[in-house]
C-alpha cells in the first residue's frame, strides 16, 4: 500500500508546480507581448519560461517523465490562456510593461524553488544539491525567455537579487525537513523566503555590488560628466 502522508506530499508538490507554472507561463506571455512578438512567439516563449527550469531539473536528475510530458493538459492550458490572454489585451489595448512581469516573475521564482528543491530531496539529493535543483527550477525558464527574447537574463542584468533569493528560500526548505516541520510547513516557508526577498529588492530597489575592470567606474563618471 501507498504511504498517504507520500502521496499527500507529492500532491502538494504537484500543486506548488501547477501554479509556478502558470505564474511563469504569465510572466512569458507579457515579456512576448512586449517585444511584438505573433502568437505562435508567445505561446513558445511562455512555454519555455513555464517548462524550461523544470525541465533542466528533471533532466539532470534522470527524472521520467518530465513534468510537461506527464500531465500533458498543461500545454493546452498555456497555449489557450497565451490566446485569451492576447485577445483580452488586443480588445483592452493593454500594454505590457517591464515592471508588470516582475510580479508573476517573484511568484514563479519562490514556488519553483521550493517545488524544485522538494523534488531533489525526494530523490534522496544531499542537501547541497537539492538547493541547487531548486535554483535551477526557479532561474532556468527566466533565463531561456530573456534569451529567446534577445535580452540580456534579467537574472544578470537588473543586480537586484534575484538567484539569490532563490539560494536562501532554498536553503530555508532544507533547515525546515531538518527540524521535522510538516511539509507544508517548510514548503510555505521557502516561498514566503524566496518570493518575500525579490519582492523586497523590487520595492526597494536593493542592488548587488557590481563588478568593473579597474578604471571603468572612473571612465563611465568622466562619460556621464561631458554629456
Amino acid at each position: 500500500m501507498h504511504d498517504p502522508k507520500l502521496l499527500l506530499l507529492s500532491d502538494a508538490v504537484v500543486a506548488v508546480e501547477a501554479v509556478a507554472t502558470l505564474a511563469f507561463a504569465l510572466s512569458g506571455l507579457l515579456a512576448a507581448a512586449r517585444k511584438g512578438l505573433d502568437a505562435v512567439g508567445v505561446c513558445v516563449v511562455a512555454g519555455l519560461t513555464a517548462f524550461g527550469g523544470g525541465t533542466l531539473r528533471d533532466l539532470l536528475l534522470d527524472r521520467r517523465p518530465y513534468s510537461w510530458v506527464e500531465h500533458p493538459g498543461w500545454i493546452w492550458v498555456i497555449g489557450g490562456g497565451c490566446v485569451l490572454a492576447m485577445s483580452f489585451m488586443r480588445a483592452r489595448h493593454l500594454m505590457p510593461t517591464e515592471r508588470a512581469m516582475q510580479w508573476p516573475d517573484a511568484l514563479g521564482l519562490g514556488l519553483f524553488t521550493a517545488g524544485g528543491t522538494r523534488v531533489a530531496l525526494e530523490q534522496g539529493m544531499p542537501a547541497a544539491v537539492a538547493v541547487l535543483m531548486g535554483i535551477i527550477s526557479a532561474v532556468f525558464g527566466g533565463v531561456v525567455r530573456d534569451i529567446v527574447c534577445n535580452e540580456i537574463p534579467t537574472a544578470f542584468r537588473d543586480h537586484r537579487p534575484y538567484a539569490l533569493c532563490s539560494f536562501f528560500g532554498a536553503w530555508t526548505l532544507v533547515a525546515a525537513q531538518a527540524l521535522q516541520a510538516p511539509a507544508w510547513a517548510a514548503m510555505s516557508a521557502a516561498v514566503a523566503v524566496a518570493t518575500g526577498l525579490r519582492v523586497l529588492a523590487l520595492a526597494t530597489n536593493w542592488t548587488l555590488p557590481r563588478w568593473l575592470p579597474a578604471g571603468a567606474e572612473a571612465q563611465r563618471r568622466r562619460e556621464e560628466a561631458g554629456r
